[in-house]
């Protein structure tokens, strides 16, 4: 175990199930102290019990990103808790999955709220400890975040967002020892898509369309652990986002045709 990551702290929001727990798992395996925050209170506090069976100094926080107060209070406790925050993941998402024309602005706000204003939120609270410690601001984004995505303009538009927020704020803060991490999963097997909303703002019953094969949680959390190691700017997952990426900027003409009609079927209303 490196000696330094002993008594380092990393923050994990969404951090207690898929993606945010196979992070906590993977920085906690090499002695980071784990802050998992998500608004799940009951299964939050059980993540983190299993956490410390393994060794893994590890403690719970209750927090729906959505809400300003919370996050702000949350962070502070994070900080009370450990000293100080030197990794904060902002992971905690929501996804959608239905036409524009079928989909209320409320949806679109709902989206917002969780997927970006909830990483704002959370970074702001969370700065000034990560400038004291020339932290890293890791970001859960999607393909979503660079590509067009059918189906999915509420999600995509909240992927694109944080993309210009952390991108942005990267350069602002390079200079104050912070680094900003953008990680771009592709279909990844957890159960966010079974909380995906529909139109209406209920839990979606439409089958979701895939792109190549599912990864595993565990793959990215992995990759985000050797992403921060190296100070990537920017992961893109799987060969179908690597893939995706370069297309979309060599010939994204291209791209919207063969990513529409392999997902046609997400614009078909279930009865």
């Amino acid at each position: 175990m490196n000696t330094l990551q002993r008594h380092k702290v990393i923050a994990v929001t969404g951090g207690a199930s898929g993606i945010g727990l196979a992070i906590c798992r993977r920085f906690g395996s090499v002695g980071f102290r784990v802050a998992i925050i998500d608004m799940n209170t009951d299964e939050a506090s059980c993540q983190a019990s299993n956490l410390r069976s393994l060794g893994i100094e590890a403690a719970s926080f209750t927090c729906d990103v959505g809400s300003e107060n919370q996050c702000v209070q949350t962070i502070n406790a994070v900080i009370d808790t450990f000293g100080g925050i030197d990794i904060l993941v902002n992971n905690a998402g929501i996804t959608q999955r239905s036409a524009f024309t079928e989909t209320q602005t409320s949806v679109y706000r709902k989206v917002m709220d969780v997927n970006f204003f909830g990483a704002l939120y959370c970074t702001k609270a969370a700065i000034k400890s990560l400038i004291d410690r020339r932290g890293v601001i890791v970001v859960t984004s999607s393909h979503a975040g660079y590509a067009p995505l059918l189906g999915r303009t509420g999600y995509s538009a909240s992927k694109h967002a944080l993309h210009g927020l952390f991108e942005s704020l990267r350069a602002e803060i390079k200079n104050k020892g912070v680094h900003v991490m953008m990680v771009c999963p592709g279909f990844t097997k957890t159960n966010l898509q079974t909380r995906a909303l529909d139109g209406d703002g209920s839990v979606s019953h439409h089958p979701q369309s895939k792109v190549g094969k599912e990864d595993t949680a565990e793959n990215v959390a992995n990759a985000v652990y050797q992403g921060v190691i190296k100070r990537k700017n920017l992961l893109v997952l799987t060969p179908t986002g690597k893939f995706t990426y370069f297309l979309t900027r060599l010939a994204p003409g291209l791209y919207e045709r063969i990513m529409a009609k392999m997902l046609k079927d997400e614009l078909i209303r279930q009865t």
